[in-house]
């Protein structure tokens, strides 16, 4: 297991030797994926190498420059889980993510990632999700005979009222969950911290394929989960700080790093940095 130290100490030596000579991002990058390669090899599924790995991560830099400024050792666990899962981020696929989230990285599935990992578990018959208009001939009902109907009109107007997902089995149980677009924003200022802080982020440049992720995340609550499918749920908008064989064992560690965000800004306001804790708890 490569430690959050251990990553570190790679870059930096790196660093010495190379930044000051004007090396540029994406080289550096390179130049630490392949120093890094047999710690990586090592905890790649079978199916995929480092030198898959080292393509992934400079075609999610180019795509994304930002994570180039972001803490090395999240950017390439973030990696990591994508490889693990099976997903490619950053790419027009729309399976996964990699945010820039302050000074770290954060994985994230995108709804299509999550629909073909929820069908790979072998569970599902189908499984969709899709958003809902106001000219739409659309109508649900809850309780103890659930029913949706969606008729889509063939010129939608203005812009989607609510989503919904659905599972069926192949035993023949389904489910379903319908949110209204209020709700949907509600959720997203509640729980994104990227949506508090005005980060840019898949809710403000793919706000519709957020909004059906989290509804697909909602009806997948109460659905027949696989102990591999659960990790699957469980690894969506995570920051990790090592590497693993099994990056489901690493523990997440967004919180603290929205709280170390809040003690630099708290120390920059001139506050204590016990007063950051105060807040976080209020």
């Amino acid at each position: 297991m490569a430690t959050n130290t251990q990553v570190k100490q790679q870059l930096a030596n790196k660093v010495n030797g190379g930044l000051q000579k004007n090396v540029p991002p994406e080289q550096t990058l390179n130049a630490l994926l392949k120093r890094m390669g047999p710690e990586i090899q090592r905890a790649l599924p079978k199916h995929m190498d480092a030198d898959r790995i080292a393509r992934i991560a400079l075609t999610a830099v180019r795509t994304t420059p930002k994570l180039l400024e972001c803490d090395q050792t999240s950017f390439l666990a973030a990696i990591m889980q994508s490889a693990q899962l099976g997903v490619e981020p950053n790419t027009g696929l729309g399976q996964a993510y990699l945010i820039p989230y302050g000074k770290n990285v954060q994985f994230q599935l995108g709804y299509k990632g999550l629909i073909d990992l929820s069908v790979r578990s072998g569970q599902y018959k189908a499984i969709y999700a899709h958003e809902v208009y106001g000219n739409d001939e659309f109508e649900f009902q809850y309780g103890l005979n659930k029913d949706l109907i969606h008729k889509p009109s063939t010129t939608p107007e203005g812009e989607p009222i609510g989503y919904y997902a659905v599972y069926h089995l192949k035993n023949g149980g389904f489910d379903f969950v319908y949110w209204t677009k209020e709700r949907i924003d509600q959720h997203a200022q509640k729980f994104s911290q990227a949506v508090q802080k005005g980060w840019t982020s898949p809710w403000k440049t793919n706000f519709d394929a957020m909004a059906k992720k989290t509804v697909l995340k909602e009806v997948l609550k109460y659905a027949p989960k696989s102990i591999e499918l659960q990790k699957t749920i469980e690894a969506d908008s995570t920051i990790k700080n090592e590497i693993s064989a099994d990056m489901s064992e690493i523990i997440d560690v967004t919180d603290y790093s929205v709280i170390e965000e809040q003690e630099e800004q708290k120390k920059e306001d001139g506050k204590m940095p016990g007063q950051v804790f105060e807040d976080k708890l209020v």
